[in-house]
C-alpha cells in the first residue's frame, strides 16, 4: 500500500524538491501538499496527476490544515508521514529594533502552524505508527545576526520533536536542518534582509557561499526528508535534532 505523506510549503524550494523526491519512479507514495500559491500547485498536479493532490491555503488557517488531513484520510484511510517544511525568515532585526508583533507572526508560521497540523494529524499518524519530520535550521543552535525570531522558532521546533518523542509511543519525530540551500530565502538574505538589517561581516558569509558555488541544491536535503518519510525515523534518532548530512542518517 502506498505511503501517504503530507508536505507543507510545496510551491517552491525545498518543499517542491521534497515532492519530486517522494514521487520518483519506484517510490510507492502519494503526496498531499499545501501552499498559498495555486499556480505551482497546479504545475505539480499536472506533473504527478495520479499521486499528488493539494490544498491551496495558509498553514495558519486551521480549516486549510483540516482539509489537507481530511482529503488524505478520505481517499487513503491513513497518513504515514508529515513533513513540516513551510517557514519564513522575516523579521530580520537586531535586539535594539525589536518588533514583538512581527516575531509573533513568524512564530505562527514557523512553529504554531506545526503544532496545529500535528494536533489534527496525530490520531492518524498514531494509527499508522507514523513519522513527524520537522525542517529545522542551524540557526536553532547558533546565533546569526538579526535572526533572533527565526532561530528561536526553530529551537522551538527542535523541542517539539523531543516532546513528541517523549510523550507518544506510536509517533516518531525528528528535526533536521537542511544546510544552506540555494532557495529564494538565500536570495532574500543577500538582496533584501542582509543589506538592510545585517552588518557586512555577517552578510559576507552568505554572499561568499553564493559566489563560491557552495550552496546546496534543494534536492540534497529533500532526499533526506523524503527517505525519512518513506522509510521511517530510526529509533536512535527519535526526538533528535540533526543536520542533513549527519552520519546517523546514512542508514
Amino acid at each position: 500500500m502506498s505511503k501517504v505523506v503530507l508536505v507543507t510549503g510545496v510551491s517552491r524550494g525545498i518543499g517542491r524538491a521534497i515532492v519530486d523526491e517522494l514521487l520518483k519512479p519506484g517510490n510507492d507514495a502519494v503526496v498531499y501538499g499545501i501552499a498559498r500559491s495555486e499556480e505551482p500547485l497546479k504545475e505539480l498536479k499536472a506533473t504527478y496527476p495520479d499521486t499528488f493532490s493539494y490544498v491551496t491555503g495558509d498553514i495558519n488557517d486551521p480549516s486549510s490544515l483540516k482539509k489537507l488531513v481530511h482529503d488524505a484520510v478520505k481517499v487513503h484511510g491513513k497518513i504515514d508521514s508529515v513533513i513540516a517544511n513551510a517557514g519564513v525568515l522575516d523579521p530580520v532585526q537586531d535586539v535594539n529594533h525589536l518588533d514583538a508583533n512581527a516575531w509573533k507572526k513568524l512564530f505562527n508560521v514557523n512553529f504554531f502552524s506545526i503544532v496545529s497540523l500535528a494536533s489534527i494529524a496525530m490520531p492518524h499518524l498514531s494509527k499508522a505508527h507514523g513519522s513527524l519530520i520537522l525542517v529545522s535550521s542551524g540557526a536553532s543552535v547558533k546565533s546569526y545576526y538579526g535572526w533572533g525570531a527565526y532561530g528561536a522558532s526553530k529551537a522551538a521546533v527542535n523541542h517539539f520533536a523531543m516532546t513528541v518523542a517523549q510523550e507518544s509511543s506510536t509517533v516518531k519525530a525528528i528535526a533536521v536542518a537542511p544546510g544552506v540551500v540555494d532557495t529564494q530565502m538565500q536570495v532574500d538574505i543577500r538582496d533584501v534582509f542582509g543589506p538592510n538589517s545585517m552588518p557586512p561581516e555577517a552578510l559576507k558569509r552568505f554572499t561568499d557561499l553564493k559566489k563560491n558555488n557552495e550552496l546546496l541544491h534543494p534536492s540534497v536535503p529533500a532526499a533526506v526528508y523524503a527517505r525519512l518519510a518513506l522509510k521511517g525515523i530510526p529509533n536512535t534518532l527519535n526526538g533528535v535534532y540533526v543536520r542533513y548530512n549527519d552520519e546517523r542518517l546514512s542508514s
